[in-house]
């Protein structure tokens, strides 16, 4: 007899939870666009019990984290947080400042010097969040979506800081010291093309049409298709042979 109701499906949902209780947790920092929409994807994939972290840090565009609830929620994220800190304070970048966004770079002008967008040490800041709460969790692993082929320029993304990090992480915290914890930063699109990573994401059933990559969308989430970001995506999107669901919106 096939059983049915609200009894089955708490059983289900309990199983669920038990299984999620036994899996490894994993730190997975989230911002709502894409590489860090599939280094989620990928991390769950692995079987990790991922906590994801948002941060609203006075960016210009904010209304990525309502795209990071959804992403979360879909790739059936353990939990996720959204942490408020105020780098407007500081300024000095085009996503925490009144300075312009650059639009309409060429991928040559990308591919030299640090671009405006750059926010002074925040994968530095993001990551010391995380480390915090791994430690908290008794987690090893922590995800970051950095890619250093995507033109970007920011130093905080290349793999010689993300060595440098997780070996400060050994020395910096309790659980480093005394040997319980070796922690393990993940970076698996730092050496992929968009195109690559937008591929690896299709095969494992991402949904781009939640993300948004943009860094001046209008207030409801419109991408404005010519900062540096945007055209990065299109240019993936393109090599990777595959319409953008968000190549329609306007």
């Amino acid at each position: 007899m096939l059983l049915s109701g609200p009894c089955t499906t708490n059983l289900f949902q309990r199983s669920a939870d038990l299984l999620k209780s036994t899996m490894r947790p994993a730190v997975v920092l989230l911002s709502g666009g894409l590489d860090s929409t599939t280094v989620l994807a990928i991390a769950a994939r692995q079987g990790y019990a991922c906590h994801a972290m948002s941060f609203r840090y006075g960016q210009r565009h904010a209304i990525e984290l309502d795209r990071a609830r959804v992403v979360a929620e879909k790739l059936g994220a353990v939990k996720h947080v959204v942490v408020d800190i105020d780098l407007r304070q500081f300024g000095g970048s085009a996503l925490t400042s009144d300075i312009p966004v650059p639009k309409q770079r060429s991928v040559e002008q990308m591919s030299h010097g640090v671009p405006s967008t750059y926010v002074p040490a925040r994968n530095t800041i993001f990551l010391s969040f995380a480390l915090a709460w791994a430690e908290t969790l008794q987690a090893s692993d922590i995800f970051i979506g950095v890619n250093a082929l995507d033109y970007s320029g920011y130093p905080d993304c290349r793999p010689e800081f993300i060595t440098a990090f997780e070996h400060m992480a050994h020395l910096g915290t309790k659980a480093g010291v005394e040997g319980r914890q070796q922690l393990h930063i993940h970076a698996p699109l730092i050496k992929m093309t968009k195109a690559d990573i937008i591929r690896h994401g299709l095969s494992l059933g991402v949904d781009y049409g939640l993300t948004l990559s943009c860094y001046d969308p209008s207030p409801s989430g419109v991408p404005c298709k010519a900062c540096d970001s945007c055209l990065l995506r299109a240019k993936g999107f393109a090599e990777a042979g595959v319409t953008d669901p968000q190549s329609a919106l306007s």
